[in-house]
């Protein structure tokens, strides 16, 4: 456990933290373009959110708020904390790491604020990342000794070859992995993601994260990839990447999944790309005792992805096309976009479980839609792919 911060360090916290609340818009990016100048940090980092208005960028900047906020009572925090956790054991996100970005942080506090940043304060600010730092060094560690320890699991990085390359529709396609090494491999939790070391071309290196699309076989995985406008490894994903070719990959992770131990009904919603990982919840438990509801909104019948496994294995399923063609409304989808209201009516709010992946706009509508009714926030899931620190809501 890390050393419980100092009463002297907690107060200059509580009486700082609006200072760099009121900053903080400008410390952050100041802090990126610090981190993000070595070449051996900026790998780990996806660099289509390094922009001027960057997602990742608001994400931290809330975080470092969130976290001076309550800085007495951090506990609060352990979802978020949980969720970075996971997002750093599956980029592979090391000990040796957490110096480089204490460096940048603190450097960009003492640029923005000048002198008003005393050397009493960024001790204070100091001891206050590495409280946290510690924290999740030590949840990182249980994470990676946990998954080298189960079957079929490893530590760090393992080569996979793509067995198998197939077209869902004209913008996703799916890949097959397999270990080179030949032995099994760990059988992830339904919902969970892989992470990646992708080298396109020399000199490249690129780390991504891709939710599992298949159920657990103890042999291979499965992702589901969409070619994003500008996106250079999804790009590369699709149109050089073939059968045989090797990638680096690290073990499954994420605080996002399916157990159904002590659920009576769940409802898997999903919004484009993001019912990857419902495909392997279903793949893992429908057509069994569980009652599976599932509802899937995209763009039209020519973008939806991998339709044949909710019709076969949910108990209810339902799909929305926000520009149906003819043909499209005589297959018996639903026209326009998905209401929340409804979806509770179509369900048992007493005691479903919400699962909830897709675009950030389609999960914000959702999940407030689905609070707004009553339903417990405990009982609301969802998976971003985003930022590590980024939250819905």
């Amino acid at each position: 456990m890390p050393k419980p911060l100092t009463e002297e360090t907690l107060a200059i916290i509580e009486a700082t933290a609006p200072v760099v609340a009121a900053h903080v818009d400008r410390i952050v990016p100041c802090m990126y373009g610090r981190l993000l100048a070595d070449p051996e940090i900026r790998a780990l980092f996806n660099m289509s959110h390094q922009h001027g208005n960057s997602p990742q960028h608001k994400a931290l900047a809330g975080a470092l708020v969130a976290y001076a906020t309550h800085i007495r009572n951090p506990g609060v925090l352990a979802g978020a904390l949980e969720r970075i956790a996971q997002k750093h054991a599956g980029l592979q996100i090391l000990p040796e790491h957490y110096p480089h970005v204490a460096s940048a942080l603190l450097g960009a506090v003492a640029e923005v604020l000048g002198k008003a940043a005393t050397p009493e304060i960024l001790a204070a600010w100091g001891e206050a990342y590495w409280f946290l730092a510690d924290t999740l060094i030590a949840r990182e560690e249980e994470i990676y000794a946990g998954s080298e320890a189960r079957d079929g699991g490893w530590r760090g990085w393992r080569r996979f070859r793509i067995a198998a390359k197939v077209p869902e529709t004209p913008e996703i396609v799916s890949f097959t992995l397999r270990p080179v090494d030949g032995g099994p491999v760990l059988r992830h939790r339904p919902g969970q993601y892989l992470s990646f070391r992708f080298t396109p071309a020399e000199g490249e290196e690129y780390r991504r994260n891709y939710s599992i699309s298949s159920a657990p076989d103890g042999e291979s995985y499965r992702i589901t990839v969409k070619r994003e406008p500008g996106g250079r490894i999804s790009t590369w994903l699709h149109d050089e990447v073939e059968v045989g070719a090797e990638v680096d990959v690290a073990a499954p992770a994420g605080e996002f999944f399916l157990d159904p131990t002590d659920k009576r009904e769940v409802v898997l919603l999903s919004g484009g790309v993001g019912l990857t990982p419902m495909i392997s919840m279903l793949e893992s438990y429908g057509g069994g005792d569980l009652r599976i509801v599932y509802v899937h909104a995209t763009r039209n019948g020519a973008h939806h992805a991998m339709r044949e496994t909710p019709a076969a294995r949910a108990s209810e399923s339902h799909v929305f096309y926000e520009e149906p063609s003819e043909s499209d409304l005589c297959d018996g989808v639903r026209a326009g976009r998905i209401d929340p209201t409804w979806l509770v009516e179509i369900s048992d709010p007493s005691h479903a479980d919400y699962f909830v992946c897709g675009p950030v706009g389609f999960m914000q509508e959702m999940v407030a839609g689905l609070k707004a009714a009553n339903v417990p926030e405990a009982r609301i899931h969802h998976e971003f792919f985003g930022p590590a620190s980024a939250s819905i809501g």
